[in-house]
């Protein structure tokens, strides 16, 4: 890790807690119908088990309808702030991320945009993981080569399979549902696997 100059960051269940967020959207999707919200979750489980996306899956397997997705309901980790000052002071940090417009706004709003040099949002470049064009486009921005740069996130078909393919150095944070996950492949191994943020301050020894 000598080389990286580059540390980025996916933003759902990496840096933030999505854990009630996901809890009141099942809530609503599983309303007024003959789901009961144990069988919903337990089958998003186990769809994740498979490095698919677990909320989707489970409703279409159950023939539901979405329900709205509520950012206010995302919590930051307690380790997040403290993981990204003690990076920023020695890398420059970027987030490749899903996201719908406002990325900028509300990581500012939970107070973690002071130690953020680039924010790439699917929204707002027209492109979403796992499509290897954000992970293009977050580089030329970063004017950062690929080996220079870590990808961090919680999805090993978003996060880790592009980011590989792409070489970059992949670190998978096993939180929210892609933490259920279990690669299968060489392109789904991350080079390292951490249960929080502590973990990658351990990795590059700060």
């Amino acid at each position: 890790m000598k080389s990286i100059k580059w540390i980025f960051f996916d933003i759902g269940s990496t840096l933030v807690d999505e854990s009630v967020a996901f809890r009141k959207r099942v809530e609503k999707t599983v309303a007024n119908t003959n789901v009961s919200y144990d069988d919903f979750y337990n089958k998003m489980v186990e769809i994740s088990k498979y490095n698919q996306n677990g909320y989707h899956k489970a409703r279409e397997y159950y023939g539901l309808t979405m329900a709205p997705w509520n950012s206010d309901d995302e919590f930051v980790y307690p380790e997040s702030e403290e993981c990204l000052r003690k990076l920023s002071k020695k890398y420059k940090i970027g987030i490749i991320a899903n996201q719908t417009f406002g990325s900028e706004e509300r990581l500012e709003k939970i107070g973690l945009l002071n130690y953020i040099n680039l924010v790439v949002a699917s929204a707002e470049e027209g492109v979403a993981k796992p499509d290897l064009r954000i992970f293009e486009i977050a580089l030329s921005k970063a004017d950062c080569k690929a080996e220079e740069a870590v990808m961090v996130g919680d999805r090993l078909d978003n996060d880790i399979v592009p980011a590989n393919k792409i070489g970059m150095k992949t670190v998978w944070i096993k939180q929210g549902l892609g933490g259920f996950a279990m690669p299968k492949s060489d392109d789904e191994r991350p080079d390292y696997t951490i249960s929080n943020l502590r973990g990658l301050e351990d990795i590059l020894g700060i």
